[in-house]
């Protein structure tokens, strides 16, 4: 009986024993997998830390003292900065609400624009890669030269080609009104960025299920219903990118505005960055007062953002 009992017992333990090895080895595996990923992840996590991540502690640090980035002695001033930017400095006022302004009508157009080219392109077949480089082209060049290209553009060609196609309404003072300058930024930040958008959103409609639009077009659901209903929510994933990467660029745009018009005529063309690199740069070095107006702005970018993000991501279907 005693035999027995071991040989019941012996058999009862192995079982066990292969399972412990089993979730040991996946364990360990585990670790190794995690372990690779972060070292992956090291590199450009260090590289954020110090470049990144110090200095935007360093500036909210900062925004809450005098300091004028020349001398080595500072004062703490508490609020006074963001007391200051909000209730005195009307400049900084109008650039927000002109940067308001700029952000909405990119969010506007720029998706609208490449979600219809992506549209277009994919309907193509033997002329796809063509039209997919010519719209994304401009993105591959600097801001500051697609500015000042344009800026040559708007103040010699189009004066010249009214005169010669008889178009009056393109001899315009492109940079010299204030209205009008508006949208010459708007042109220029259009035409470099909607081809970066519309990659996004041709990746995304590659990925919409074949089956589903032949039901949608066996059920009777014309261009613009399956448009609506079906490939929308399919692609809500790259709505919610793009327009991240579109409110972010936006609310932070400095070279296009900087190249074209320097905030001018006047300050009416003056966006937030600008302003506050003005502050920093050319009104008497107030580095603390600038850093109190860029924390506003990092605040405002962050808020915005939370709030697009949560949104849209509530709108996202699987396939």
């Amino acid at each position: 009986m005693s035999d027995l009992g071991k040989q019941n017992r012996e058999i009862s333990i192995k079982p066990i024993s292969i399972k412990i090895g089993t979730k040991n080895k996946h364990r360990t595996v585990k670790q190794k997998n995690t372990l690779s990923l972060l070292l992956f992840v090291l590199p450009a996590f260090i590289f954020y830390f110090v470049f990144l991540l110090i200095p935007t502690i360093g500036a909210g640090f900062y925004s809450f003292t005098d300091w004028n980035a020349l001398s080595q002695t500072f004062h703490f001033v508490g609020f006074s900065n963001y007391m200051e930017a909000f209730k005195e400095d009307v400049d900084f006022r109008h650039s927000f609400f002109f940067t308001l302004k700029y952000t909405a009508f990119m969010f506007v157009f720029q998706n609208v624009i490449a979600l219809l080219l992506a549209l277009f392109i994919e309907t193509r077949i033997r002329t796809k890669g063509f039209f997919r480089t010519i719209f994304f082209l401009p993105n591959m060049l600097s801001l500051i030269i697609s500015a000042l290209m344009f800026s040559f553009i708007f103040t010699n060609v189009l004066p010249e080609l009214s005169k010669k196609a008889m178009l009056a309404f393109l001899d315009q003072p492109w940079i010299g009104d204030a209205d009008v300058s508006f949208y010459s930024i708007l042109i220029v930040s259009l035409w470099h960025g909607i081809g970066y958008m519309m990659v996004i959103y041709m990746a995304a409609l590659q990925g919409v299920p074949k089956h589903l639009k032949e039901a949608a077009l066996i059920d009777g659901a014309n261009p613009f219903q399956r448009l609506i209903h079906v490939t929308l929510p399919m692609i809500m994933h790259a709505v919610t990118i793009c327009a991240f990467l579109t409110l972010n660029g936006a609310f932070k745009v400095f070279d296009v505005v900087y190249a074209l018009t320097s905030g001018g005529p006047g300050r009416s063309t003056q966006v937030m960055a600008l302003n506050i690199y003005e502050e920093a740069f050319s009104n008497n070095f107030r580095y603390g007062y600038a850093n109190a107006k860029a924390m506003i702005l990092f605040l405002i970018v962050l808020v915005i953002t939370l709030i697009q993000t949560r949104l849209l991501k509530k709108k996202e279907v699987e396939a």
